[in-house]
């Protein structure tokens, strides 16, 4: 269960919260790549609904997130979220490794030993990160099995995540789906 509440909510970690920006390395720029990424920074709060297979029953996960920048290179994510009465932790980081020409990241939480290590881009509407990750299987924790996280901003307060796993046929079938608001400062 733990692996399956690991890869539900690895989704969610992205959909982030308040800003904290530090010096970057003498000589080092952020690149516009790097820049993508600080729309994550802010509060948010996050709901999420999904399967983990035909005729299992719906699970629903609510919970916050605060996404900080580190020196504008990188975004790091802590949600905290409640799954079905059990608490749950999980930190993200997500950056830009500009000699692979691609995204990349971790996930690591409190339900389980498994370092999620993620690589991926930016689509070609330059409103969705797309990072995939091999991991264990949810159905066959013996099996590794690519999954996909996808985080698509519908405007720049609201994301919508998705997450897939890609099957033995090569087709994608989509787990979990979630939505992330960001929450404004009271005036």
């Amino acid at each position: 269960m733990s692996i399956r509440v690991s890869v539900f909510v690895c989704l969610l970690a992205i959909s982030c919260g308040p800003a904290f920006a530090q010096e970057g390395p003498a000589g080092a720029s952020a690149t516009k790549q790097h820049q993508w990424l600080q729309k994550f920074v802010g509060s948010w709060t996050v709901e999420s609904k999904g399967s983990m297979g035909e005729g299992q029953p719906e699970m629903v996960s609510k919970g916050t997130i605060e996404s900080t920048s580190l020196g504008g290179f990188w975004v790091m994510n802590r949600m905290t979220a409640d799954f079905g009465g059990m608490g749950f932790t999980g930190v993200q980081t997500v950056g830009y490794d500009a000699a692979k020409k691609k995204y990349v990241g971790t996930w690591v939480d409190s339900t389980s030993g498994f370092m999620w290590k993620y690589e991926g881009f930016v689509d070609d509407s330059g409103k969705k990160l797309v990072l995939e990750a091999t991991g264990p299987d949810m159905l066959d924790p013996a099996k590794s099995r690519l999954y996909r996280d996808s985080y698509e901003f519908k405007t720049s307060d609201v994301v919508v995540t998705t997450s897939s796993m890609k099957n033995d046929d090569d087709t994608w079938t989509t787990f979990m789906t979630g939505v992330g608001k960001r929450v404004k400062p009271k005036k």
